[in-house]
């Protein structure tokens, strides 16, 4: 499969260790992995490549996730991008809200496994 052909998974995370988890499993499985550290780096990466689906961690620096899903969700071009937010245990109200702004579907970091993120991901995956 050449790069054309893979399909595309932005993750949006701030955290080095949990990147990179996501990363080599998503890569293993085939996957272009596009990297962005924050909200901020991710609306910037959007601009030249639209990934067919996205990770969005909900606590960021600079732009948190419901601030960038906001943005990309009000934008025509990338409004129909499959959303998948990435959140901690607490943050329930955080996940009603960005349900409400258009992100598709959530995963509690420390309750799924890489692969079951894998299994959500190619559930949005045409």
């Amino acid at each position: 499969m050449d790069g054309e052909d893979k399909k595309k998974i932005m993750v949006v995370e701030d955290d080095i260790f949990v990147m990179d988890i996501y990363h080599t499993k998503l890569e293993q499985e085939g996957f272009q992995v596009i990297e962005a550290a924050n909200g901020l780096e991710a609306l910037k990466k959007l601009e030249k490549i639209i990934p067919d689906v996205m990770l969005l961690d909900i606590i960021m620096p600079y732009m948190d996730g419901l601030e960038a899903l906001e943005k990309i969700k009000a934008d025509d071009r990338f409004k129909d991008i499959p959303i998948i937010l990435l959140t901690n245990l607490s943050q329930k109200e955080e996940v009603t809200k960005g349900l409400g702004l258009g992100a598709n579907d959530y995963l509690i970091k420390s309750h799924f496994t890489p692969s079951e993120v894998l299994e959500k991901i190619k559930s949005f995956i045409k």
